[in-house]
C-alpha cells in the first residue's frame, strides 16, 4: 500500500494571539492565515481581537485596522476599496469575495480570512495570479479587425452592444475560478470561469473579425470542457456576473457538434440549482 504524507511545512499551526488593548466591550475575533514561504516555517493562524466600535463596515476595514493599529507585518492586496480593481479578493467566512465590498456584519461568529483557495501563496493573504494572467493573455483579449484603416471608426448597434453586458464588467479578481473544483485540479490546462468569460466577451463582440479563430482557440477538451455546471463561479462573483452561462454559450455557439451542443444546453437548462440557474437562463 502506498502511504502519502503531506510535507511537514504544509501543516497549518496555531499562531499568535493579539489581545485587545483598547478596553472595548464590543470585540470580534478575527482569525487570519499567515505564511511567508521564504521563512521555511509552517503556515499559522493568527488571532486578533478587534474593537468593532471603531471599525467601519467592510472586511477590508478590519484588515486595515489590524495592519495600522495592531500588526504591521500583515500582508494583503488592496487598492481602490470600491469593488473596481479586484485586488482585495480573498476567502472570508468560507466564501470568496472582495474584502472591500463584504460587510463583516454578515459573517456570524469569528471571522476567518484566508487567501483565495488553491493558489500558491506569495505571502499571507496574497495569492499568486501569474498563471491566471498567462491564461488571460492566451485568449488575446483585444479587438481584432481586418480593416486596414487605423482611423475609421468601427460601428456597433445598440443591440450588439447590449450583448456585451454581463461580460465586459469582469474585473479578473479570480473569485470565480478559485471557487471552481475543476480549476483546482486542472488549473494548468482548464482556462476556468474568469478567462472563459473574457473569451466569450470577445467571441460575441460584433466588431471583432476573428470569431471562428477565437472559438477554435478554446475548443479543447481541457481548456473548455471541464465545466460541470456546479455554478460555484456564479455564486462567488462579486460583480453579479454569470461565468457558467458564458461557458455554456461558448459551447452552444458551435465549438462542438450541433447535436452535442443541443444536448449540453438542454441539460444545463434543466439544472435544478434554481437560485442561480433561473438567473442564468432568463438572460438573453
Amino acid at each position: 500500500m502506498v502511504q502519502l504524507n503531506l510535507p511537514e511545512n504544509s501543516k497549518v499551526k496555531k499562531g499568535k494571539y493579539f489581545k485587545d488593548r483598547t478596553g472595548s466591550k464590543n470585540l470580534k475575533k478575527v482569525n487570519i492565515y499567515r505564511w511567508d514561504p521564504s521563512s521555511g516555517k509552517n503556515p499559522r493562524i493568527d488571532t486578533y481581537e478587534v474593537d468593532m466600535d471603531n471599525c467601519p463596515s467592510k472586511v477590508l476595514d478590519i484588515l486595515n485596522k489590524i495592519k495600522n493599529e495592531i500588526d504591521p507585518t500583515l500582508a494583503y492586496r488592496r487598492s481602490c476599496a470600491h469593488g473596481v480593481c479586484g485586488s482585495c479578493a480573498m476567502n472570508m467566512g468560507g466564501k470568496n469575495g472582495l474584502a472591500c465590498t463584504t460587510p463583516h456584519a454578515g459573517i456570524e461568529g469569528d471571522i476567518d480570512i484566508y487567501p483565495l483557495p488553491h493558489l500558491k501563496v506569495k505571502k499571507d493573504l496574497i495569492g499568486d495570479l501569474d498563471g491566471l494572467y498567462k491564461q488571460y493573455k492566451s485568449i488575446e483579449p483585444w479587438l481584432k479587425s481586418n480593416s486596414k484603416s487605423e482611423t475609421e471608426e468601427i460601428y456597433q448597434s445598440k443591440e450588439d452592444r447590449a450583448k456585451l453586458d454581463g461580460a465586459y464588467e469582469c474585473i479578473m479578481c479570480a473569485c470565480c475560478s478559485t471557487s471552481c473544483p475543476s480549476y483546482w485540479w486542472n488549473g494548468d490546462k482548464y482556462l476556468g470561469p474568469a478567462v472563459l468569460l473574457q473569451a466569450y466577451r470577445w467571441i460575441i463582440d460584433s466588431r471583432d473579425d476573428e470569431r471562428q479563430a477565437r472559438l477554435k482557440k478554446v475548443a479543447d477538451e481541457l481548456k473548455l470542457y471541464r465545466c460541470h455546471t456546479i455554478l460555484n463561479c456564479t455564486s462567488a462573483c462579486p460583480k453579479g456576473l454569470n461565468p457558467a452561462k458564458a461557458i455554456a454559450e461558448i459551447i452552444y455557439t458551435g465549438i462542438i457538434s450541433r447535436s452535442n451542443a443541443d444536448r449540453f444546453y438542454s441539460y444545463w437548462k434543466s439544472c435544478e440549482i434554481q437560485e442561480h440557474a433561473n438567473h442564468c437562463l432568463t438572460a438573453s
